[in-house]
């Protein structure tokens, strides 16, 4: 299969790209490293993407921010970047790239366990995450041509604990390769509107 992953360079993505490599070709994107720069937040950007990479077999999202910080303080324009960036930058992508997908082809995006299982200072990426997994389900259901869409919901990874741990007292961690199973899962396998739990 020809595979882009966009969002390649960061922990999991890198882990997802080099699952996949073993078994497939994989193109890699994102905002400042990867074979191809995109801006998820522009349509423009995002169509150029698959301009240059022509059809593919299968679209890979291990992209997108939120913001964190204590309710108390957060402002509209601090919980929009969360809304920009993870959630319609993710839409986007599945949006513009259906149309670039081969019959059968799929679409995997990425969430989070935060869409179930909030923490402090996290309100943002608990909305954020539960909405890209609302999208997946409500698209799977209109997706033609034999296409699918899925999301994949990893807990924290082993890899960025020292830097999170923290934030998420008694979560156990997971590493990148364990969550790059999924990916592989929802591309090979033949389900769709599932959200595939790494906890």
């Amino acid at each position: 299969m020809k595979i882009l992953v966009v969002g390649a360079s960061g922990t999991l993505g890198r882990a997802v790209a080099q699952h996949l490599g073993e078994r497939h070709q994989v193109i890699t994107a994102g905002r400042n490293s990867g074979e191809h720069r995109v801006d998820l937040r522009d349509d423009a950007s995002v169509g150029a993407l698959f301009a240059a990479t022509g059809r593919i077999d299968a679209i890979v999202s291990a992209a997108g921010s939120v913001h964190f910080g204590p309710l108390d303080g957060m402002t509209a324009a601090q919980f929009d970047a969360g809304l920009q960036d993870k959630l319609l930058g993710q839409v986007r992508l599945a949006l513009i790239g259906q149309h670039h997908l081969q019959d059968g082809g799929s679409i995997t995006l990425t969430t989070g366990i935060l869409a179930e299982q909030p923490i402090r200072q996290g309100a943002n990426a608990t909305a954020v995450n539960a909405a890209v997994e609302g999208f997946v389900r409500a698209a799977a259901c209109e997706l033609p041509r034999g296409l699918r869409i899925n999301a994949v919901s990893p807990t924290v990874l082993s890899e960025a604990w020292h830097a999170y741990a923290d934030f998420f007292p008694g979560f156990e961690p997971v590493s990148a390769a364990r969550a790059a199973l999924a990916f592989q899962r929802s591309i090979e396998g033949v389900q769709t509107g599932q959200v595939y739990k790494v906890w």
